[in-house]
């Protein structure tokens, strides 16, 4: 059973590159359309993000028919491999994107077997991401191997390594801590600092500063944490209607932002002001009309949004970026703690993968072997009871049978010893088709 891997990715093709061999949707669903077509019986996933283009072939050609488990290590005896494996999917991406044959031989590379098998682990664990730990790539894996799923171009190789790989992420976010620390300034001071002050972001009044890159971040972890009274506040108003209708919140001129202050109980500044957007006489005078109520005001601008001086007005407590900064600084050190725990748990699963598979292609040999076997020991004993026709007593009859079980187990035991032997070895030997050519066990079972 040999995976396949063509692709590139951010640690080796630039994004000028990664862009021209992008897959859409539409190149996605013609490639999984033909695939099978164009080698029969193949599988195939295609799995294309801003970070890399991946394609997952198997079967067919690309994975051999009997015992396929004896080309899981990538010796690819029987199907494509190696350069032919690398010239026809090389080819095939080719035809897919409308791209010169040359340009995908240049920055694809192939990985084959268990190379690929750690290769897709990896991935989907986030191991291999640009930022170690981000989510959404295992969401990403998962809708690729739906997308193939439904397109009927998924087969039983590409169902136990994807099921697998998803099993292995499963247990690198449960067993360890490297998808929790936040990384980005928006998720730490939404993630970790709004907790602090706030139990709830739900009811409190949210002003955000700014309808830039940062703002649009910011937005969304405010609305996965529950926010539902939010405003955005920004000079020029054709941005923030954008973000407006994206997010369903409100919208104010930057004229507005004095009494928005007055009622804000979260205040976020995400601008490009050269200067600070309220000066820190005019903030401490909008802070008194607040009653006492506590405000958080966490200022991600660079210039800083706010006069850091009001940090020290009662009530009022402020994050700047540089705090935030380094919080994602001790996480980031945090993730790589992790790593190593992380790597283990995946080649734990890589090898619960391989001997999966291995007891797959061994169990049906082993047990045509045991029934050939018993059907010549029955056969013979048979005959030589007949032979004897009754003269021995039931006891010695007992002992005659016991031994011929005896003999035939003894007589197994060394290939079947030796054919696990192997499968744990990767089928490097190739028993398991020497055993079926010997023992003319065919394919059945």
């Amino acid at each position: 059973m040999t995976l396949q891997m063509i692709g590139c990715s951010h640690h080796d093709t630039a994004v000028e590159i990664r862009e021209q061999l992008s897959f859409s949707n539409e190149h996605t669903q013609w490639a999984l359309a033909q695939f099978g077509e164009r080698f029969e019986g193949a599988e195939l996933v295609v799995l294309s993000t801003c970070n890399r283009v991946e394609l997952y072939a198997a079967g067919g050609v690309f994975g051999v028919g009997i015992g396929a488990v004896a080309q899981a290590t990538g010796d690819g005896s029987g199907g494509l491999s190696g350069e032919k494996a690398r010239l026809a999917l090389s080819r095939f991406v080719s035809e897919c994107l409308g791209k010169p044959h040359d340009l995908v031989q240049e920055h694809m590379t192939i990985r084959q077997g268990r190379d690929a098998v750690d290769h897709l682990f990896l991935v989907a664990a986030s191991l291999d991401s640009m930022v170690v730990g981000e989510a959404q790539i295992l969401s990403q894996v998962k809708q690729a191997y739906d997308l193939a799923n439904a397109a009927n171009a998924t087969g039983p190789i590409t169902h136990a390594a994807f099921q697998a790989s998803n099993r292995a992420a499963k247990r690198v976010q449960t067993e360890t801590t490297i998808h929790r620390r936040r990384l980005s300034v928006p998720s730490v001071a939404i993630g970790e600092v709004v907790p602090e002050v706030f139990d709830t972001l739900r009811g409190k009044r949210v002003v955000l500063c700014g309808a830039g890159e940062m703002a649009e971040e910011t937005l969304r972890y405010l609305q996965a944490g529950g926010s539902d009274n939010l405003c955005i506040v920004n000079r020029g108003l054709e941005r923030a209607h954008a973000l407006a209708q994206q997010f369903d919140v409100e919208i104010q001129p930057l004229t507005a932002l004095p009494e928005q202050i007055v009622q804000a109980d979260l205040l976020i500044g995400t601008t490009s002001s050269e200067h600070p957007l309220v000066d820190a006489e005019t903030f401490a005078r909008l802070n008194a009309r607040r009653s006492g109520r506590t405000m958080l005001v966490l200022d991600l601008a660079v210039p800083r949004d706010f006069d850091p001086v009001i940090g020290d007005l009662p009530d009022v407590f402020l994050y700047q970026i540089d705090d935030l900064r380094a919080a994602c600084d001790r996480n980031r050190r945090e993730r790589e703690k992790q790593w190593p725990k992380a790597k283990k748990i995946l080649d734990e699963e890589v090898e619960r993968f391989f001997e999966s598979l291995q007891q797959r292609a061994t169990g049906p040999v082993i047990a045509q072997l045991r029934r050939r076997a018993e059907e010549v020991k029955t056969a013979e004993l048979q005959r030589l009871l007949g032979k004897l026709n009754g003269a021995t007593d039931p006891a010695v009859t007992k002992e005659i049978e016991k031994s011929f079980d005896r003999l035939t187990n003894k007589l197994l035991h060394p290939p079947m010893a030796s054919l696990r032997d192997d499968a744990a070895a990767g089928h490097s030997r190739g028993l398991l088709e020497a055993l079926r050519h010997l023992f003319n066990l065919g394919d059945e079972g």
